[in-house]
């Protein structure tokens, strides 16, 4: 008889609250192990895009500024190419290019530079390779 008059006793929108607030115990936890790998997933491929980007910037500028070098009126392929690993070096080396590659090659015409590396990568087993070329007209004296 006491449950029952305990039941009665308790208005019928009070007694909703109550059963609808135990049905919602712990939806918070389910939401967050539902949502949270989804949330890590769109952050760590934000990160990978704008260490891929870096890279390729990096990679364009080393190749561009050897090209330039290689391209010069005293200039030569392999200066071309020392001017490239330097410029990966000062901008961060292997903390932003991995294992970096540079080619030349300087024709009668142009001069060309070539960079290949390896981007840095958050996400396991992922490797993106990285290739930019740049080509420059040979300087030379016309009469």
């Amino acid at each position: 008889m006491t449950s029952t008059t305990a039941t009665a006793s308790i208005p019928l929108a009070a007694r909703g609250k109550a059963v609808a607030r135990r049905r919602d115990d712990g939806s918070a936890s389910i939401q967050l192990v539902v949502l949270m790998p989804a949330l890590f997933s769109v952050m760590f491929l934000g990160m990978q895009g704008a260490l891929f980007y870096h890279a390729r910037t990096v990679a364009m500028a080393a190749a561009q500024e050897g090209a330039r070098t290689a391209a010069g009126l005293t200039g030569t392929g392999p200066a071309g190419t020392q001017d490239a690993y330097s410029f990966i070096t000062d901008a961060g080396g292997a903390d932003v290019l991995k294992a970096p590659q540079v080619t030349s090659s300087r024709s009668a015409t142009s001069a060309t530079v070539t960079v290949t590396g390896i981007s840095l990568s958050v996400i396991p087993g992922w490797s993106p390779t990285i290739t930019q070329s740049a080509s420059f007209p040979v300087e030379r004296i016309t009469q």
